[in-house]
C-alpha cells in the first residue's frame, strides 16, 4: 500500500451527525411517498374514501402473465444497454483525442455534446424520421432510427460525467507521466486513464439508464407498437385500469431500482479496487 493511501486509511471517518440522519431520512421519506400511494392503490380494488378497500393481487397476476410486458421491459433494456454503450465508446474516442492529441478541441467538444440539451423530444424525434425515412439505408430503419435517437439523447449526460471523471484525476498529467516511462500515449489512455474513471463512467451510465427507461416520446413517434418499450406500453394500458397502471409503474421503479443496484455495486467493487 502507497503511503498516500495508508495515511487515508488511517485517518478516522467522519460520522453523520443526528441532525443529518433526520434530514436524509425525511428527504428519503418524502421521495418515496408517491411511489408508496402508487404501491397502494396498485393492490386495492378502490379508493374512494380515506382507506383503500379490497385488497387484491389482480393487477400484479394479470401483469406478469402478460407476455407483452415482458417484451416491452425487455425491449427497453435492449435500448439502454446498447444505446448507453455505443454513446460511451464514442465519447471515450472523442475525449481521448481532446486529452492526448489537441486540448484546444475541448470548447468543440463540450459545445457539441451541450446541443442535445434543448432538442425536446418531438423536434428531435421529428427531425431524425424527417431525414432518413425513405434513404433505402440502415438508418432508414425505425429500429437504429431509436437506437440513434437515445444515442443523442443521453450524449450530454455521459459527456458531462466522463469529463468531470477525467479532470477529477488530471488525465492529461497522468499520460504525460507514462510517455516519460516509454508508455505510447493511447496505451496510457486505455491502461491508466480509463481504469481511474471507471466509476466516473458507471455513474453517468446510471443517470442515461433512468433516462432513457423514463422516455416516452421518442420510442412512440420513432418506432410506435413496432417496437413497443415499457412506456409506451404504460401508455396503451391507462385507459384499460388504473390499477393495471399503477401496478405497472411500480414494476418500472423497481427495474430501476434493480439496475441501479447493480451499477452501484459495480462502482463500488472498482472503488475498492483502485484504493488497494
Amino acid at each position: 500500500m502507497s503511503k498516500k493511501n495508508a495515511v487515508a486509511s488511517a485517518a478516522p471517518k467522519q460520522k453523520t451527525s443526528l441532525a443529518g440522519k433526520i434530514f436524509l431520512g425525511a428527504v428519503a421519506l418524502y421521495l418515496l411517498i408517491p411511489f408508496a400511494v402508487t404501491l397502494v392503490y396498485s393492490l386495492f380494488v378502490e379508493w374512494t374514501d380515506i382507506l383503500p378497500s379490497g385488497f387484491t393481487l389482480r393487477n400484479y397476476v394479470e401483469l406478469f402473465s402478460n407476455t407483452t410486458f415482458w417484451m416491452s421491459i425487455g425491449r427497453t433494456l435492449i435500448l439502454c444497454i446498447v444505446s448507453v454503450i455505443i454513446t460511451i465508446v464514442l465519447i471515450l474516442a472523442a475525449m481521448y483525442v481532446v486529452v492526448a492529441v489537441n486540448r484546444k478541441l475541448a470548447g468543440v467538444m463540450q459545445f457539441l455534446c451541450m446541443i442535445p440539451y434543448a432538442l425536446q423530444g418531438v423536434i428531435l424525434s421529428i427531425g431524425i424520421i424527417s431525414l432518413y425515412t425513405g434513404t433505402g439505408t440502415i438508418l432508414s430503419n425505425r429500429l437504429f432510427m431509436l437506437f440513434g435517437a437515445y444515442t443523442i439523447l443521453v450524449l450530454p449526460y455521459i459527456y458531462q460525467g466522463i469529463r468531470n471523471a477525467l479532470n477529477s484525476i488530471d488525465a492529461e498529467m497522468l499520460i504525460q507521466a507514462a510517455e516519460m516511462l516509454g508508455c505510447g500515449r493511447f496505451r496510457a489512455y486505455v491502461q491508466v486513464v480509463l481504469p481511474n474513471i471507471l466509476s466516473g463512467i458507471l455513474v453517468s451510465s446510471l443517470l442515461a439508464e433512468s433516462i432513457i427507461f423514463g422516455d416516452f416520446v421518442l420510442a412512440n413517434n420513432i418506432a410506435g407498437t413496432n417496437y413497443q418499450n415499457i412506456q409506451v406500453f404504460l401508455q396503451a394500458n391507462m385507459d384499460v385500469s388504473s390499477g393495471l397502471s399503477s401496478a405497472i409503474v411500480v414494476v418500472i421503479f423497481v427495474v430501476v431500482a434493480l439496475v441501479t443496484a447493480v451499477v452501484l455495486k459495480l462502482q463500488n467493487s472498482s472503488t475498492q479496487k483502485e484504493t488497494k
